[in-house]
């Protein structure tokens, strides 16, 4: 599956679980190609706002993002790093 299809279908789970007031998604697959393991799914990094994280320990913000993409996992997404932060922390 072509890497920006897997984006939109990131883009669609965190965006329907989530609510994030500010979403990145980026593709790092290409820094990892010929790795054993993977077999063919995408490592990517995420950046999400959401008020959703608000009050919950970064732990518990992974834990959500993870939930939010869980399907996607391990067909789709080999790797995930995640920023989550929460609205209130935003200047």
């Amino acid at each position: 599956m072509p890497e920006s299809d897997r984006i939109e279908m990131i883009r669609h789970c965190i965006e329907s679980e989530l609510a994030p007031s500010a979403l990145e998604i980026i593709d790092e697959s290409h820094m990892h190609a010929g790795h054993s393991g993977h077999s063919g799914a995408g490592h990517f990094k995420v950046k999400v706002v959401s008020a959703k994280f608000n009050g919950q320990l970064p732990l518990a913000r992974h834990r959500m993002v993870y939930a939010a993409v869980d399907s996607l996992m391990p067909a789709e997404i080999h790797a995930l790093s995640i920023d989550a932060i929460a609205s209130n922390e935003i200047d």
